[in-house]
């Protein structure tokens, strides 16, 4: 056994080594410089926007689209339950309320109890200021059912697209749908730039608006000037530079991942009470869809196959291989719980039966043979009992 298998770890080779010495010689060091320009534009024409900001993390672009939509304290924010904290965190940094929404059978934000939860905040007199679905494990949630409930309010909407980027949905790009939306470039994503991230827009007054609070909100004088409260959030040159050379392979890594997913279908093609979320091509069966394939993730009816998810958990990290529980809903966090809920049981059942596997488009063969023995192991009845 050579190391620990990583849940999803960092894809980089000898091009993104390359482009990081080229900014360094190029002496564009400090924060902003040509890389950030170009990441930026290769950015804004992957997702079919005219704007992104490039940022120093995803839960700072979910924190700018949120100011920029004029969110602020007592205003209700409806998002999804079942998604990673950085999500809600970014909705208490307004001051705002997070309210959360169920997840529909494909783990992404359930439009009719969004609608019921936008109906009930109005009956008891909060404002909602504006809607977050998330993106979830790289599948493009139901975003025309949710722009026209939040058409419908007039709400505008804020994606969190995270973990999607590559994504597809019904013609549409991940990170093309709202009024914003917000991408990471965190170390495990599906690319990197060690941490960053960027929110991408079509409105050039909210680009210019997250663009001024992102660099401290410095009045365009010879001397500082501030009326505005400012973040120190701008993504630095070299980090953009090793972005946008991650961007260049992103159809490739996609493709990597793809076949880990068919790897997984093929090892839990016959066991009953297991179901893969997401198609071999990615698709959900819910018209044309295609996913990033960022993680593969299954759930497990225990009852059926005679094993929980937390068994084959434990029994792959004996064997030093990565594996965790599908997120722990938003509304069963200590943190949030007081929080407005509108659920059905759908995200905390992920929860208790689901978990995701070793997805990373940097395993390699070697890699990938541990993780099939390791679960063919399990299956054929080598787990503790």
């Amino acid at each position: 056994m050579s190391g620990r298998i990583h849940l999803s770890s960092p894809d980089i080779g000898a091009e993104e080594e390359e482009a990081v010495l080229s900014a360094l010689r190029s002496g564009w060091i400090a924060p902003l410089g040509p890389h950030v320009d170009k990441f930026e534009s290769d950015l804004a024409a992957l997702t079919e926007r005219r704007h992104a900001v490039a940022l120093s993390s995803g839960t700072a672009a979910l924190h700018l689209g949120l100011l920029t939509l004029d969110v602020g304290e007592g205003d209700s924010v409806i998002t999804s339950t079942l998604t990673f904290a950085a999500t809600a965190n970014a909705i208490v940094y307004t001051r705002a309320r997070p309210v959360f929404v169920d997840a529909d059978s494909t783990g992404n934000m359930n439009p009719a109890l969004l609608r019921l939860a936008v109906e009930d905040q109005g009956n008891h007199g909060r404002r909602v200021a504006a809607i977050l679905p998330v993106d979830l494990f790289g599948k493009m949630a139901d975003h025309e059912s949710i722009r026209n409930i939040a058409n419908e309010f007039a709400i505008p909407v804020l994606t969190d697209a995270a973990e999607s980027l590559g994504a597809s949905r019904e013609g549409q790009s991940a990170g093309s749908t709202g009024s914003a939306a917000a991408v990471s470039f965190n170390g495990n994503k599906i690319i990197t730039t060690s941490g960053g991230g960027a929110l991408l827009t079509d409105d050039g007054e909210i680009a210019q608006r997250a663009r001024y609070l992102a660099t401290q909100a410095r009045q365009p004088t010879r001397h500082y000037e501030h009326v505005d409260i400012g973040y120190n959030y701008r993504l630095s040159n070299l980090l953009a530079a090793l972005g946008s050379s991650q961007l260049r392979r992103l159809p490739a890594m996609i493709e990597r991942r793809r076949t880990h997913r068919l790897m997984y279908r093929e090892i839990f093609h016959e066991v009953p009470g297991v179901t893969v979320f997401g198609g071999p091509d990615g698709s959900d069966g819910n018209g044309p869809t295609r996913d990033n394939f960022w993680l593969t993730s299954i759930i497990v009816d225990a009852q059926v196959a005679g094993w929980s998810a937390d068994d084959l958990i434990t029994h792959l990290e004996r064997a030093d291989i990565e594996a965790r529980p599908i997120w722990k809903p938003m509304h069963l966090q200590p943190i949030f719980a007081s929080s407005d809920c509108y659920v059905d049981g759908t995200s905390e059942s992920f929860f208790e039966c689901g978990l995701s596997l070793p997805s990373g488009s940097s395993l390699g063969p070697a890699d990938t043979q541990r993780i099939r023995a390791a679960i063919m192991g399990f299956l054929e009845g080598g787990r503790e009992k």
